[in-house]
């Protein structure tokens, strides 16, 4: 099917200024072949992945429908997440910019009803939300549906799979009987046909052919590793690529817990994702993996829908997926906004099968790769301090250093090569140390903190990299989770910042501020002026 533009689709002026802006232009094809059937009216069921642009495939018609001067309710849409419920609500809010009246909100579970309940008072034509928190209403006669026109149904499959089958019938029950009932679906089991029968009629199957699924710029690699292994070939293809951000799939969410653990024992910021952690650590986890602070993200599949982050420069498959298809949603993650990216696969022995099956179905090619030897990632962090000893000499005044290393090479045999190469030697050690080294031990000295009960802090970045106090406070909060109100006095100077804790929190913020970055730049803490 030929590539249609939205100017093409016969949309409100609104809407398309609206699009226009987002920056799209073309439809993707799930949108050409969705939006102008969903808008005849008709029941509608659409086979399409994540990633392909489905939101507006039924947000476009859903907008070109509702009567923005009736406040009551005429759109329900369900989603499996609370994280893709919000990012549904905003994407559609977003193609509403520009319609006057028009109210988008969405109700889940994790958040206060009571807060929910005022809002849905104010009335709202299109409500997007999970299916418990959306029947809890209904029940509660909070969300009203006798006006209701349209159900849409998002990622049904992943609904049935979490449970949601009897809440769904129990929603589709409420709803007037003369609707438009859509459902997008990835994957069309038997229960998803059942309740299409149920609640469905004389549907249009809408289907994106397989070949569009794939992801062309995305470098696709597998590496044969043992269980026992994978811990280890992780954490040395971390260290050689060193991407800016991690997506780490797992299948169970023992895993996620057993292997973020192990992760963070190594010293990497890592934290995980999975369903049975309560909403408000979700949110926290989402927002951290957002700003930078947490880099590497473990996730089951179900707990990995909604992300949206466009900076995820690698997945790692540690275990393979259990469905074709996930495979496709999960290196879906990265090479984002005509990015690269790059994804990672572990197999044993009879996977490598399964791996053939998938390259089969995705049309894609996944190669076998070396795992990379101690040698490599040796050699990955000589770079790394060689590009640091480059930014110094460049940046700062070595005099003095240079006379003492004179002095020395004067009074010794050693030449000055021999210096730097035992410099070196003693950078790389000293970094292999840092990242062992445990704090338990450690005690602060006289840090020459104001505050009783404070300790002081040195970070060596300031004015001159254009941070503020609110970049530092964020930081220290962020990486430690320390309530920001504990943080004492933040000194401020040209290459240098101080700033002051309690004591008690004192280790805790060394050591989740090692390795960090305040405004995209590598820094440097330490105790003040320890005696």
């Amino acid at each position: 099917m030929e590539a249609l533009r939205f100017d093409e689709l016969d949309l409100y002026p609104q809407i398309l200024r609206a699009i226009q802006e987002m920056g799209f232009e073309e439809a993707t094809p799930i949108q050409c072949k969705a939006i102008p059937v969903v808008m005849q009216g008709v029941d509608v069921i659409g086979q399409a992945q994540t990633g392909t642009g489905k939101t507006a495939a039924f947000g476009i018609p859903l907008l070109m429908k509702v009567d923005p001067h009736n406040k009551k309710t005429q759109a329900i849409v369900l989603c499996p997440t609370r994280e893709l419920a919000i990012q549904v609500a905003e994407e559609v809010r977003n193609l509403a910019k520009y319609m006057h009246g028009v109210k988008v909100l969405p109700v889940y579970g994790g958040q206060d009803i009571v807060k929910q309940i005022r809002s849905l008072k104010g009335g709202a034509q299109i409500i997007i939300g999970t299916p418990g928190r959306v029947m809890d209403h209904l029940r509660r006669k909070t969300i009203k549906c006798e006006e209701v026109n349209t159900v849409v149904l998002d990622e049904a499959d992943e609904m049935l799979n979490m449970g949601f089958r009897e809440d769904i019938e129990t929603v589709l029950e409420y709803i007037p009987e003369e609707r438009q009932t859509v459902l997008f679906s990835a994957t069309m089991p038997k229960p998803i046909l059942d309740i299409t029968k149920k609640y469905q009629k004389d549907a249009v199957n809408i289907k994106v052919v397989k070949k569009e699924l794939t992801v062309p710029n995305i470098e696709q690699y597998y590496y044969d590793v043992k269980r026992k292994d994978k811990v280890e070939v992780l954490s040395r293809l971390l260290d050689v690529y060193d991407p800016k951000l991690s997506l780490v799939f797992c299948n169970t969410k023992r895993m996620v817990d057993e292997l973020t653990n192990a992760l963070q024992g190594r010293g990497y910021f890592a934290e995980g994702l999975h369903g049975d952690m309560k909403q408000q650590q979700r949110d926290r986890v989402m927002n951290h993996f957002r700003n930078g602070n947490t880099e590497i993200l473990v996730a089951t599949d179900v707990a990995a829908r909604g992300i949206d982050v466009d900076d995820v420069e690698a997945v790692f498959n540690f275990d393979l997926p259990q469905d074709d298809e996930y495979y496709v949603h999960r290196i879906g993650r990265t090479g984002r906004a005509g990015r690269t990216g790059r994804s990672f696969t572990f197999v044993k022995g009879k996977e490598v099968y399964k791996l053939k099956d998938i390259q089969r179905y995705c049309k894609t090619k996944i190669l076998a790769q070396k795992i990379p030897s101690m040698e490599d990632v040796v050699q990955v962090r000589l770079e790394k301090i060689m590009d640091r000893i480059d930014a110094i000499i460049e940046e700062e005044d070595l005099t003095k250093m240079v006379n003492m290393v004179e002095s020395q090479v004067n009074e010794s045999d050693y030449t000055a090569m021999d210096i730097a190469a035992a410099f070196l030697k003693m950078a790389l050690l000293g970094e292999e140390e840092s990242a062992q080294k445990s704090m338990e031990n450690f005690e602060f000295g006289d840090t020459g903190a104001e505050e009783e009960g404070m300790v002081r802090l040195f970070i060596n970045i300031g004015k001159k990299q254009h941070v503020k106090p609110g970049d530092i406070l964020g930081a220290i909060t962020g990486e430690s989770g320390m309530p920001g109100k504990l943080v004492g006095a933040i000194d401020m100077y040209d290459k240098y910042t101080f700033v002051e804790v309690p004591r008690e929190y004192g280790k805790e913020v060394l050591k989740a501020m090692t390795n960090s970055k305040i405004k995209g730049k590598s820094i440097n803490i330490e105790p003040a002026n320890q005696k």
